[in-house]
């Protein structure tokens, strides 16, 4: 097999699925090993599918696979492979670098991540209407977009089963600044023309089971891709999709990648995408008087006036806070700077308890 060059026309069976002339130079070096490029399609026990310009083909990836479990090959990526013989078969070799990764802290709360989707560009947050949504959840899940580097945005499905469709729109508005919101109903077609306009050529679907990801990824696909199967009357999901599967959109306008549904939604070193969540309220915070502010009791504090006033909710600022301590854990598991940071700050409140108390005898 001749090598290519970053030069060479783009594959046109890789290019609706991404591939563009900033991978084609990136791979460039694989390419002069004889190596192919592919993206990954699917992952299942060590093996995956990779889409390459020879076709889909199942591949072996034990060789890249790392002890650090957010560099495990995972659908999205782009890699090179080296084709084998029958006896030995197809091998990843390597994983073309990462422009976005969507990732989650394992379901152990270890220090650990988990990627869900890699090099997208859009993150879909699928929220049912069926029920009443979970504004902290809702918030989990937009840390999480922000955080990977692609760009948010919530869609409420199911609007056929709603009534206060709007105004359930208008709540996800008010903690979701700069965020689009689209209401859709995957059964009836409502809204889907305008969510495949706002999508971008490389889309991953997140959300709790049974929110209506899977038939929503069938109507962007345009065909029964995905395994949907009934809901119950409680709006919860029997179990639907099982693994992550990216899948081509039709008219050759990029892929869709599917997830299976998230029952915890851990941040982990997501101070970014904290940041732009929760933007109110950073913004009114540095209008306190003091820049160390707690917002409970201290004098001019710009975040307890937003309370009184209404302007913002005490849930809120609670699921800020919220955030806020559970990111600092994840990262003192990690970074010795920020526990030595939290430890001198725990000593610090020990010390001003025991001076109250001393105070008081």
């Amino acid at each position: 097999m001749s090598s290519s060059s970053a030069s060479d026309p783009l594959p046109p069976d890789l290019a609706r699925y991404g591939w563009d002339e900033g991978w084609q130079t990136a791979f460039a070096p694989f390419a002069a090993q004889g190596l192919i490029p592919g993206r990954v399609a699917r992952v299942d026990r060590g093996l995956c599918d990779v889409v390459t310009p020879l076709g889909t083909i199942r591949a072996d990836t034990a060789l890249v696979t790392p002890h650090d479990p957010v560099r495990i090959v995972c659908t999205g990526d782009w890699a090179a492979v080296a084709q084998g013989a029958a006896e030995i078969g197809h091998q990843v070799r390597s994983l073309l670098p990462r422009r976005t990764a969507v990732i989650r802290s394992g379901a152990s709360r270890r220090s650990e991540g988990q990627v869900l989707a890699a090099n997208v560009d859009t993150v879909v947050i699928a929220v049912s209407l069926a029920v009443e949504p979970d504004l902290g959840r809702v918030e989990r899940f937009l840390a999480l977009a922000w955080e990977s580097g692609a760009a948010p945005l919530l869609v409420l499905t199911k609007a056929d089963l709603a009534t206060d469709a709007e105004l359930i729109r208008e709540d996800m508005e008010r903690i979701a600044p700069r965020v689009p919101v689209h209401v859709v109903s995957a059964a009836e077609g409502e809204g889907l023309d305008g969510l495949r306009a706002a999508i971008g050529a490389g889309t991953v679907l997140v959300g709790q089971s049974g929110v209506g990801k899977s038939t929503l990824a069938n109507a962007l696909v345009g065909v029964d891709a995905m395994d949907v199967r009934a809901i119950g009357l409680d709006g919860k999901g029997r179990h639907t999709t099982t693994t992550r599967e990216l899948l081509p959109l039709p008219g050759g306008r990029g892929v869709l990648i599917d997830t299976p549904g998230l029952r915890g939604v851990g941040v982990i070193d997501a101070a970014v995408g904290l940041h732009q969540v929760f933007a109110d309220i950073e913004e009114l915070a540095a209008r306190c008087r003091f820049a160390d502010c707690r917002h409970d009791g201290e004098p001019d504090c710009a975040v307890q006036q937003a309370l009184d006033d209404g302007e913002l909710s005490y849930r809120r600022l609670e699921s800020h806070r919220k955030l806020q301590r559970e990111n600092r854990r994840m990262a003192a598991r990690t970074d010795a700077r920020v526990r030595a940071e939290m430890r001198r700050v725990w000593k610090e409140r020990g010390r001003l308890a025991r001076a109250k108390g001393n105070h008081r005898e």
